[in-house]
């Protein structure tokens, strides 16, 4: 039940509740139930564990009022920009730019971390809600517990929670699949495997640890943890992220338990949010070793389920380049297989990544276009194509151009790869 309290310092809602499904609009849509303090210069949220997720200024000093700071589990904090709506829902798939404290590839943006009150925010929100407490007086016991435990919840303990998090899951997750922009990256890590099998030379995210298989052991251990550290919060997530580089070559069927009792433990069917979803990385390799029955079978289990493959380039010299260890005509059999996979399944897609940069030989394009173009003669709904650029923090007209170019002659949908991480 929404309580509401009123002073004349502050607006507290707690239990307010936002959109139940993840959607794509040019304004913001906060999804699933969290408490709100407004003041004249500031708004808060914070979830049903008493955490901050999200701030914003109101004042003339912030740069637009649909544009906000979150902050995610990892304890991240993230600017979402509107780009003045200019080629960011054709470049990304979103209307919103996540503008990330940490070196990535993005070829848009600026760095509104910079900007004097977004990093007031960041930095002294804890101080504000502390003064927001202190001024309170004669507080309903609903809204004086809910300030009692969000204190607790002070910039060091939310650190510790996220390097606990870290813990459970075997490390930090250093690259989320791109699909998880369909959930706003909102999604609990469970690590099924590690490592992956090729070592690209050109990759900046992976490591270089052998690729090992969870046991189903490990798997529950992690499943109770996580169970433990969400708490509360359960109820606003739907979706899980197989980890990590290569989730799909774990054994068939750790995936198929691991889906299962994902869904069963963390309760996705009282979520507050409509529908699940499954996020992984695959392999060349991995997909190539998967029998029709594991799809059979997944494509049954709870959820849509998105399985991401980065093919990198069709062209051998390209791949010798990346230090890629594959064949063209492997990523080119591999391509036809996802598009077979895409049109048998209807709660499975698979989608591609091609890289996208300077420098790159010239047969590199012109292959991916015979892919992405030349083997369909309709335009598909599914198989997104992200395209990854190379260099990190390095904006760039000219890739733009590029990029909006290989988007028109696309049979798929196609977006640029902003790499982020948990």
């Amino acid at each position: 039940m929404t309580t509401r309290y009123v002073s004349d310092i502050c607006r507290i809602t707690l239990d307010k509740k936002g959109g139940s499904r993840y959607s794509k609009m040019s304004f913001p849509i906060h999804c699933g139930h969290f408490t709100e303090i407004e003041t004249d210069s500031i708004i808060l949220h914070f979830n049903l564990n008493g955490e901050i997720i999200r701030a914003r200024g109101k004042g003339m000093e912030w740069t637009h009022p649909h544009e906000w700071l979150k902050r995610r589990c990892s304890n991240d904090w993230v600017y979402y920009s509107t780009g003045g709506y200019t080629g960011v829902f054709e470049a990304t798939g979103e209307y919103y730019l996540p503008n990330l404290q940490y070196p990535t590839n993005n070829m848009l943006g600026g760095d509104p971390f910079a900007g004097s009150e977004v990093h007031r925010i960041v930095n002294q929100w804890y101080t504000i809600l502390s003064e927001i407490s202190s001024n309170l007086t004669d507080l309903p016991e609903p809204i004086h517990a809910f300030l009692q435990n969000s204190l607790t919840n002070s910039p060091e303990v939310l650190a510790r929670k996220a390097r606990n998090l870290f813990s459970y899951i075997d490390g930090r997750v250093s690259v989320l699949p791109p699909d998880a922009r369909h959930v706003d990256y909102n999604l609990i890590p469970l690590t099924v495997a590690k490592g992956c099998l090729y070592k690209c030379k050109f990759c900046r995210v992976k490591n270089s640890t052998p690729f090992t298989t969870k046991s189903k052991s490990e798997i529950d251990t992690q499943l109770s943890q996580l169970k433990e550290h969400f708490n509360n919060d359960l109820q606003n997530y739907n979706a899980v992220y197989l980890g990590d580089h290569d989730g799909l070559m774990a054994n068939p069927d750790l995936l198929h338990y691991s889906i299962e009792e994902s869904y069963n433990i963390f309760g996705f069917k009282e979520s507050f949010l409509e529908g699940n979803f499954i996020f992984m990385f695959g392999s060349v390799t991995s997909l190539q070793n998967c029998s029709e029955q594991f799809f059979l079978k997944l494509d049954k289990l709870p959820g849509l389920k998105y399985i991401n493959i980065g093919l990198e380039s069709a062209d051998q010299e390209t791949l010798d380049l990346l230090g890629k260890p594959l064949t063209a005509a492997q990523i080119k059999d591999t391509f036809l297989l996802v598009q077979d996979i895409n049109e048998k399944h209807s709660n499975i897609e698979v989608t591609v990544n091609f890289v996208h940069g300077d420098g790159l030989p010239e047969k590199h394009y012109p292959s991916m276009l015979e892919l992405i173009r030349d083997t369909q003669h309709h335009v598909k709904p599914k198989g997104t194509v992200y395209l990854s650029p190379l260099k990190f923090g390095a904006p760039s007209r000219k890739r733009l151009f590029e990029f909006n170019r290989l988007k028109v002659l696309s049979r798929f949908p196609t977006y640029l790869y902003i790499i982020q991480r948990l």
